[in-house]
This record gives C-alpha cells, sequence and structure tokens, in this order.
C-alpha cells in the first residue's frame, strides 16, 4: 500500500492526497511536520534527507518532492488520464506544475505565512503588501489562460491541474483584499465538486 508522510496543513502533501484520490489508490497516510514531529527522528531522515514533507514510500521505493510524486504516481497509475500520452498535453500539463512551483508559490508565500500563520500582533504588513503585489499578475495570468480552457493543459483533467489547484486554495482564502478572477474561480469551484478534491480543497488554511 502507498504511504504518505505528511500534515493535511502542507500544501505540498495536500498534491499528493489529491493526486491518490484521483488515481483511487488505496494509502495510509501519517501526520508529520511542525507539531507532528516525526521529521527530525534518524528512521526518516534516512528516507528523506531534507526533514520535509511530503515522502512517500510504494512498493518500497522512497520518493519526496511533492511534484515529483504528483508525476510519478500520474504516470505510473494514470497514464492515459492524469499523465497525457500526447507528448505536447503532458508537456503543458508539466509546464504549469513548474509555474506554480517556481513563479505563482514565492510570490505569494510571504502573504500566507503573515496572514495565517503569524500572530496579528506580529504580522509584517510589509511583506504582506508586496507579496500580493507580486502575485496579482500571476493569477492575472492563470485567469486569461484558463478563460479559453476549461483545465490548464485543455479539456480533461491532468497532473497539471492539481498544484496549481492547490495554490489557488490558499491565495482565494487569504484574508485579504484581491482583484477578481473570474476563471480561477470557476476552475477551483468546479474542482471542489469532485470528492477527490473536495476533502482538501475545503480545509480552511492553517
Amino acid at each position: 500500500m502507498l504511504k504518505i508522510w505528511g500534515r493535511m496543513s502542507s500544501g505540498n502533501v495536500q498534491k499528493v492526497v489529491i493526486c491518490a484520490n484521483v488515481l483511487g489508490l488505496a494509502y495510509e497516510r501519517v501526520d508529520a511536520g511542525m507539531q507532528f514531529g516525526v521529521v527530525d527522528t534518524p528512521a526518516y531522515r534516512r528516507m528523506n534527507p531534507n526533514g520535509l514533507v511530503p515522502t512517500i514510500e510504494d512498493d518500497g521505493f522512497v520518493l519526496w518532492e511533492s511534484n515529483a510524486i504528483v508525476r510519478y504516481l500520474a504516470r505510473k497509475y494514470g497514464a492515459g488520464t492524469l499523465f497525457p500520452t500526447d507528448h505536447a498535453e503532458a508537456a503543458d500539463s508539466d509546464r504549469w506544475m513548474e509555474w506554480q512551483s517556481t513563479t505563482l508559490m514565492p510570490s505569494m508565500g510571504d502573504a500566507f505565512v503573515q496572514l495565517v500563520r503569524t500572530p496579528p500582533a506580529k504580522r509584517d504588513m510589509k511583506l504582506v503588501a508586496a507579496s500580493i503585489e507580486r502575485t496579482e499578475p500571476r493569477m492575472a495570468i492563470l485567469d486569461e489562460h484558463l478563460g479559453t480552457r476549461k483545465y490548464v493543459a485543455g479539456d480533461t483533467l491532468t497532473m497539471g491541474d492539481i498544484p496549481v489547484a492547490c495554490a489557488a486554495h490558499r491565495w482565494l482564502g487569504l484574508p485579504h483584499e484581491r482583484e477578481p478572477r473570474p476563471h480561477v474561480e470557476r476552475w477551483v469551484s468546479m474542482l471542489r465538486e469532485r470528492p477527490a478534491f473536495a476533502t482538501v480543497l475545503t480545509l480552511p488554511l492553517t
């Protein structure tokens, strides 16, 4: 059985859980990270020397890095569905996974940490404002893109939707004013109607 280490408050763990749900995989999830500990134990560090979550074990194969895990599971268990067989569609899906990790999340990270994980009295609102300023143009890119297609890589759900949806869920849930992004909101609402996504994309931000 697939085993997933990581707490559900982690956006990176959420990606892996959604992917496993979409694929209908049986799995065991072990809370790890932050208040749950585990990640600093010698046994965990042997699996993941970074001491981060998520980490998976699948038939004896250990893998860390959330997007790599999503690709692995999609390729192994969802070829032709989550992992497109068409090379261009697969590359398009992969492109948006990379964009999420290298462009979108770094821009919105400060806003999330300050507004969700920092006590109000200790928040640095200058960091929040700068983070919002960086993120709004990126969300505009995603909104324009989703205005011409149902999912990030076309008319069908692919692995690319999973990481971007987890990031968009965070952005839409932050307690601050934001520009309306009707196409992003339509897409996230549509995904939340799927049971595989609903168990994650309805969780409060913590």
